[in-house]
């Protein structure tokens, strides 16, 4: 730490009104006792006084000045005294003067010294050496370009990537209360262990905001579990991907998207939360195409796929509540699906022939002789769920109503049928086969407000064998 000098110490900054109204002040001072100021901002402040260029804010941030103005008494280079704003009385204490300030208020709040300023406090941990990240740091030459420098590094998911300085990773874990060092999850498929700073780099790589992090967090613990099943979704040769639904009062704090174009580009949150996860994936647990990602055709959502339900307009309790969590609660859950499908119903005003519209789309997913094996979410538009609140359908009415509409006759479903290879084994063409499972179909509420359109979002196998949708609470 540097240290300071003997006797009286300021701190100021001109961009101060109560450091303006003390200029007068430190001039008496200067006059009568050993002073020292430290200008933040202006070398050539306070008039009257020889101050010392403090703005690269070295002196400042070591020794822990967060209000201007600060006087400080030192004795022994040990600071013994330490007054913050102006208040008469504590100054004529501190310096032994009296008749300090004559015409001036006794008392004034100060101002924030610009070593606390939220933009500058990263950069300033990482310029004067306090910062505690553990990762391997990697030194790019002069010469290098950093995007293709991180491009041939192969931390990219094709798309360019945010440089995570030291400084940018900091100003990303601020937004947590979680220790950088504490590990999360262990990340399929090289069981990797992922701490919170780990993830820190990989999001801001993706262009989170600091205030995504959470989520980002919570994801990554919703993907890693065995109910999940991460490695199995990598591994498969079918096209899904991990889905991020968003619940709760952060959709709305972070400014994420459940309307116009909520599957699309141009919404920074959904699309950059989607992808950090992914970068984890790859850059901390090896999980890269071609490699252990073995998809056929994979989706454009494998980039990223996340977004926001519309709990405000939904005529239903949102996702979350349905999977077990108190409204209000904020969580992600993840969904293993395949990009969506848009089911067009435009002349429906009925709740039973919207259902049936959506049960024959509901149907053909995967392949419409194929059932029991795949779960799916039904995201619901505005205007298609105006007609079931206005008839006044819960939620479960219309899944019990699905439900029924889904029960298929074997015969339609074994091999052969309508000659068609692909089907059931013959020993079920007797029986009645549900299209899903209990709990196989979930409903969401989201999109834009003009269109009579709803979307289908596929699954993968489900169980033991694959991979069941996962909640969980996000954590500050």
């Amino acid at each position: 730490m540097p240290p300071l000098p003997e006797g009286l110490v300021a701190f100021v900054k001109r961009d101060c009104p109560t450091c303006l109204l003390v200029e007068p002040v430190l001039v008496q001072l200067a006059k009568q006792a050993p002073l020292t100021v430290f200008s933040q901002d202006d070398p050539e402040f306070p008039d009257g006084v020889d101050s010392v260029d403090d703005s690269s804010l070295e002196k400042s941030w070591h020794h822990q000045i967060d209000t201007v103005p600060t006087l400080l008494r030192v004795k022994d280079g040990v600071e013994v005294e330490r007054r913050l704003g102006w208040h008469r009385e504590e100054w004529q204490a501190t310096s032994g003067i009296d008749g300090l300030g004559p015409g001036l208020p006794d008392w004034r709040p100060g101002c924030g010294s610009l070593s606390v300023d939220p933009n500058l406090t990263s950069e300033l941990a990482v310029r004067f050496g306090a910062s505690t990240l553990r990762s391997r740091r990697v030194e790019l030459a002069e010469a290098e370009d950093e995007m293709e420098a991180m491009f041939d590094r192969g931390w990219s998911d094709g798309l360019p990537l945010v440089a995570p300085t030291e400084a940018r990773v900091l100003a990303m874990l601020e937004a947590t209360t979680r220790s950088a060092d504490e590990t999360v999850a262990v990340v399929p498929p090289d069981l990797v262990d992922c701490t919170v700073e780990k993830i820190a780099i990989n999001a801001v790589m993706a262009g989170c905001k600091p205030e995504y992090l959470p989520v980002v967090i919570a994801a990554l613990e919703a993907a890693c579990t065995d109910e999940f099943n991460m490695h199995g979704l990598l591994a498969t040769t079918m096209p899904a991907g991990p889905v991020i639904i968003v619940n709760g009062p952060i959709r709305r704090r972070i400014g994420m998207n459940s309307g116009n174009n909520v599957f699309g580009q141009g919404n920074r949150a959904n699309s950059t939360i989607g992808r950090a996860l992914q970068l984890v994936i790859r850059n901390v647990g090896g999980g890269r195409p071609g490699e252990v990602d073995r998809a056929a055709h994979g989706n454009p959502g494998k980039l990223s796929f996340c977004f926001a339900e519309d709990e405000e307009g939904s005529p239903w309790e949102p996702l979350s509540v349905t999977l077990g969590k108190d409204a209000g609660v904020d969580t992600v859950t993840l969904f293993p699906g395949e990009g969506p499908r848009c089911i067009v119903d435009q002349l429906s005003r009925d709740p039973d022939s919207l259902a049936r519209s959506f049960a024959v789309n509901l149907r053909t997913l995967h392949h419409p002789k194929l059932a029991l094996a795949f779960d799916c979410m039904l995201a619901i538009g505005p205007e298609h769920s105006r007609i079931f609140r206005q008839a006044g359908w819960s939620k479960q009415r219309l899944l019990d109503r699905l439900g029924e509409l889904l029960q298929i006759p074997g015969s339609e479903l074994v091999r052969g049928a309508d000659g068609i290879a692909e089907g059931l084994p013959a020993g079920v063409k007797s029986a009645t086969l549900p299209k899903f499972l209990p709990g196989g179909l979930l409903l969401v509420h989201c999109g834009g407000g003009a269109g009579l359109f709803s979307a289908m979002i596929g699954g993968w196998v489900r169980g033991s064998l694959g991979s069941q949708p996962v909640i969980r609470e996000i954590r500050p």
